[in-house]
């Protein structure tokens, strides 16, 4: 789900509505099922074109009536008719689409081409509107008209122009607009495991994970908040959102929170930063690595692989900063009798498990990323009607079906308007020539491009959702970061990482106001907390993208060596940040404690940044100065805790 489309998701629907999303729904599986499996059944077969537009135009009809305009009486008349055309035109795309391809259409539509793709184009932008918000589609519009005006826009940003009759058509009927990576990723990847994680959820995967969380950690000091890490990271992978993962799993995780000693903008701070982390860790990662790895042309495996290093150096660092809160608060964990016991969850829940490992066994040892989510589900729905707790009824597998229908409607909602950005920056040519003007403006230092690089994701993270900012950088920064000689799989996660920063930092940080109403904090209170507990997500992605070692990218043997230092680094990181050392004590509140507490911070920074040619050190030279520094602030914290225990 997009994030600033939470609430719309869950606009009433009319029985009408709700049995037209679930027709549409299974017969879109079904489609995306004939085609992925290659069945033929009654000879058929779809070219790639004529398959996209038949599931564009099945999940754009069925966005009006998920988001339609008056959102408290659900679908009316108007919304209806939007569907119904745009289920026709497209469906007249797909019956033309081997015609279009052999004509060269995208360059020269005949006329009823040229009136239908506006027709389109026009109910994409609102669709994109409905599902992921005002400023999305005001982007998603300028840019889609670009190619129109394109010459008379100054340098950098001058381009090709084309007439107004010649750019829409250009989005619709080429393969590298709005049917073109992201529609494809959708199309081949996406539909899959968005279907098996919604699956998952209704069978009571998610209750399954959060009582193992509370079975495993609960019962420590800040166990709800470490509870929360291990929950809402777990939804946030499969959700790929960070506002309906807040909302969600927030619910329950802040009140437990505040009920055991967390004060409330530090409950919201660390629900926060635990979902924003979920659509970074594998190994769903929510729809955004799927449509990378369509950018790379590489398996999603390796995308997952690559991801897992950063993402657990994130979650160690919020699980070392609760701790540290927790101790030098003196709080305690949650009551046994409020936690339920392993042993249960296990036995309750081990198919879940099972199922996961089946799926990754499919992934990572027959590589069938694309078909594996399909069997992993079939294998869960079987199961599960075997299961009396969970067995759907016919009402329940109707919610089941509309709520895989909503979040697959708004993403290609999302992704088609986000396609016509690709597409206009195609057209022109101004990806090219983007590239080489901020590589030029950065000179010869590539920490300068990258910091260039951050603000601009930074930016643009503010107003679009994740898969959004991440397909308009891929397309717009990332050559630049590559060009400059960086490893190609660390320029997009670390793209995709800073396009998450906005979700934590002020002044937007919408991951952080969301929890913070369920906490009843202020937002910017919520805000800056979440800065401080968040903080690795604004490093991180320097140390990976200046040594690959970090995603994975380099031998054995010195990817454990530098994961090793680097959580070290983290932990002291964390440690500086909340001003207690966990397993040595804290520092205090006067000033040579602050002052070793800064130290700390640089020493975890040593720790963790690899060596690279760029800095000048290596990865030893870099851990032996860290080290150093470390020495005299652990010593302190020993002390000191030796004074109030003896």
């Amino acid at each position: 789900m997009s994030d600033n489309a939470a609430e719309s998701a869950v606009a009433p629907m009319s029985v009408p509505a709700r049995a037209v999303v679930i027709v549409a729904t299974l017969v879109a599986v079904a489609l995306a099922i004939h085609q992925l499996f290659n069945l033929r059944i009654g000879g058929i077969v779809l070219i790639e074109g004529r398959y996209l537009y038949l599931l564009g135009g099945i999940f754009l009809s069925t966005a009006f009536l998920v988001f339609p305009i008056n959102r408290s009486k659900g679908a009316r008349l108007p919304d209806w008719i939007c569907a119904a055309v745009a289920l026709g035109a497209l469906g007249w795309f797909a019956w033309t689409a081997e015609t279009s391809l052999e004509s060269g259409w995208e360059y020269a539509p005949p006329e009823t081409a040229q009136w239908l793709s506006v027709v389109v184009w026009l109910l994409i932008l609102e669709a994109t509107r409905r599902a992921g918000g005002t400023a999305l589609f005001v982007i998603v519009t300028l840019v889609s008209l670009y190619p129109t005006f394109a010459d008379k826009v100054p340098d950098p940003l001058n381009g090709f122009s084309q007439p107004f009759w010649d750019a829409i058509p250009y989005h619709i009927l080429s393969a590298e607009s709005s049917f073109g990576i992201p529609m494809n990723a959708f199309g081949n990847l996406v539909i899959g495991f968005i279907l098996f994680g919604a699956v998952l959820q209704k069978t009571g995967g998610g209750k399954f994970f959060n009582d193992l969380a509370l079975a495993l950690v609960g019962g420590y000091r800040g166990g709800a908040a470490k509870v929360a890490i291990f929950a809402s990271g777990f939804m946030g992978s499969m959700s790929g959102s960070v506002i309906s993962n807040v909302l969600t799993t927030g619910a329950v995780s802040i009140p437990a929170m505040k009920k055991t000693g967390f004060e409330p903008r530090y409950a919201a701070a660390t629900e926060a930063c635990a979902s924003t982390g979920g659509v970074l860790m594998p190994p769903i990662m929510g729809a955004t690595a799927f449509v990378m790895a369509s950018f790379l042309s590489r398996p999603y495996i390796d995308i997952a692989l690559a991801a897992a290093i950063p993402s657990l150096l994130y979650y160690l660092a919020l699980f070392v900063q609760i701790d540290a809160y927790a101790a030098r608060r003196g709080l305690r964990g949650m009551r046994r009798e409020e936690l339920p016991s392993m042993r249960t969850a296990l036995a309750e829940g081990w198919v879940y498990i099972a199922v996961f490992a089946v799926l990754i066994f499919l992934m990572l040892a027959w590589r069938i990323e694309t078909l594996a989510p399909f069997y992993a589900t079939a294998l869960l729905l079987a199961i599960n009607q075997m299961m009396r707790g969970h067995r759907f009824t016919w009402r329940s597998a109707g919610d089941l079906i509309v709520g895989v229908g909503r979040a697959l409607t708004e993403l290609t909602a999302v992704l088609l308007g986000v396609g016509l950005i690709v597409g206009a920056f195609s057209a022109t040519g101004l990806a090219g020539t983007l590239v080489n003007d901020l590589v030029f403006m950065a000179g010869n230092s590539t920490i300068a491009l990258l910091l260039m690089g951050a603000l601009t994701a930074f930016v643009f993270g503010m107003g679009m959702t994740v898969t959004a900012c991440y397909i308009f950088l891929a397309v717009v920064l990332a050559p630049a970061l590559e060009q400059a000689g960086l490893n190609q799989l660390a320029v997009h996660l670390f793209i995709l990482y800073w396009g998450m920063v906005s979700f934590i930092t002020p002044p937007v940080a919408l991951g952080a106001f969301a929890a913070a109403t369920l906490a009843g904090t202020t937002p910017f209170r919520a805000g800056w907390e979440a800065m401080r507990l968040g903080g690795v997500i604004y490093v991180a992605p320097f140390f990976f993208v200046l040594n690959p070692a970090l995603v994975g990218e380099a031998p054995a043997g010195e990817v454990l060596a530098v994961l090793a230092t680097a959580v070290i680094g983290v932990w002291f990181i964390g440690a500086s940040l909340q001003g207690h050392l966990s397993l040595v004590g804290g520092f205090g509140r006067t000033a040579p404690g602050y002052a070793l507490r800064v130290l700390l911070g640089v020493a975890g920074l040593f720790f963790a940044a690899p060596g690279s040619e760029l800095i000048g050190l290596g990865h030893w030279e870099l851990s032996g100065i860290g080290l150093l520094l470390a020495a005299g602030p652990i010593l302190y914290a020993r002390a000191r805790h030796r004074e109030a225990t003896s």
